[in-house]
């Protein structure tokens, strides 16, 4: 049986979620603690196993991985057995699957923290405008649950684990569940089906008895061959996400049917786009009847469904597959994440965003900074879809102008883009079109 380090801070949702991974594996984990509060992730020791100094970090033989996701999802494929129905070989499924795990990360695990996290430091819940951000990520838990009894498929997966541990934790304070009754349903049912779920009850027990303690956890925590086929991708052209999308279709020869839905005039409200995405987020790809949302999740369906087999865009090893995951969730949870409160105000008003907010690019570009140290690309020796989609949230740069002098292994990697990333020509042309179009909309409003 393989022995693992896991660098965590026990109670945290993060963390329960690999307990229950592991126990469903039948792994045992060496559970090394950190301590957020009194700053251990800080620590030279610490940074040199993850530069990005997040918990949970798994450590495998001297691989290090972090990203509860990327490790949920990484422990399946390295430890689980052949095509485990935790995550499906099937690109379809992993696809959901993925989707799930993002919204998690991305919409409900975030809810969860900015409403109920601040009584931790404040003694008081989040406004209610935090909390009509709750009950709308489990509206949309509840409408994925409809009719089924898992949140991504008809067996239990990676994506109820990870998404039990947070609703979890919502067990510390008085929330009613019952207002969502598929959720509240599928959470009763955790018991019968979740492995190592007694376990995490007593932590939550525990972290009751702690609350000072916790939740200052989570820093801002058989493939098809390629072939001419057609897509309908729901998008707004020129955002960093759908340039990200067409670049990956691109790399492995599908052509996109771009349909446009405007979301300055509400179309991703309508019935009918919302009949194809309950969360109504874009872009939104529709394969012949399968609907997957979250660029992240696209991407790596695009490559698993359409790539050629164990292609180095998102190739079989488990080790490389974390890596890449890790770098997507980074994106997604970091880096964009910073852009986007930095950036994305120019386009509403003219002005970029405060200080604090450049703060926040800086240190996500530090960080991007350190992963390209001594390496052509940010997940590997070979071009990924990490590097696509990271490559299309920095180009978005292209049109505010951003400083990187002070990341001389980004400048580096973004200079060499051109040479590498297909659909390069196409993405700049697109940021040229969106620039213009940003332009004449501020012009307007003057």
């Amino acid at each position: 049986m393989p022995n693992m380090d896991l660098y965590n801070m026990p109670m945290a949702p993060a963390s329960r979620a690999i307990q229950m991974i592991a126990k469903a594996l039948g792994l045992e984990l060496n559970s090394k603690f950190i301590n957020t509060m009194e700053g251990d992730q800080l620590k030279p020791e610490f940074v040199k196993i993850n530069p990005q100094h997040t918990i949970p970090t798994l450590v495998d033989n001297g691989f290090a991985i972090w990203e509860s996701r990327a490790i949920a999802v990484y422990l399946v494929e390295k430890y689980g057995k052949t095509d485990s129905p935790l995550y499906p070989k099937d690109p379809q499924k992993r696809a959901l699957i993925n989707q799930r795990l993002y919204f998690d990360m991305g919409t409900l695990y975030d809810a969860l923290a900015k409403y109920f996290f601040p009584i931790f430091r404040t003694g008081q819940l989040g406004d209610q405008e935090a909390l009509d951000k709750v009950n709308s990520a489990f509206g949309f838990l509840n409408t994925f649950l409809e009719g089924q009894d898992f949140v991504a498929g008809s067996e239990l997966t990676v994506a109820d684990i990870v998404i039990l541990a947070t609703v979890s934790t919502v067990t510390m304070f008085s929330f009613d569940l019952q207002k969502f009754p598929n959720v509240d349903r599928w959470y009763k049912n955790a018991p019968k089906v979740t492995p190592g779920w007694e376990e995490n009850l007593q932590t939550l027990e525990q972290a009751k008895k702690a609350k000072s303690v916790y939740f200052s956890v989570y820093p801002t925590a058989s493939h098809g061959i390629s072939t001419m086929v057609t897509l309908d991708l729901y998008n707004m052209p020129g955002s960093p996400n759908t340039r990200a999308v067409q670049m990956t279709a691109k790399a492995v020869g599908v052509e996109l049917n771009s349909i446009f839905v405007n979301t300055l005039e509400g179309d991703e409200l309508k019935p009918e786009f919302v009949k194809i995405n309950p969360q109504h987020t874009i872009p939104t790809l529709v394969d012949n009847g399968f609907a997957v949302w979250e660029t992240r999740a696209i991407v790596t369906y695009l490559v698993e469904k359409y790539g050629k087999p164990d292609s180095p865009l998102f190739p079989n090893d488990p080790q490389k597959r974390a890596t890449i995951n890790q770098r997507l969730y980074f994106d997604m949870g970091t880096l964009y994440e910073s852009l986007a409160k930095y950036f994305f105000p120019y386009f509403r008003t003219g002005q970029v965003g405060d200080q604090e907010s450049l703060d926040k690019v800086n240190a996500a570009l530090g960080d991007l900074n350190t992963f390209l140290e001594g390496q052509d690309f940010v997940a590997g020796s070979q071009l990924t879809v990490a590097d696509i989609v990271i490559l299309s949230t920095i180009s978005t740069s292209e049109i505010v102008p951003l400083d990187l002098a002070k990341f001389p292994n980004v400048v580096r990697w973004y200079k060499n883009a051109p040479k590498v990333t297909p659909g390069w020509e196409e993405n700049l042309a697109s940021l040229k079109q969106a620039k213009k179009f940003l332009e004449e909309k501020l012009a307007e409003k003057k």
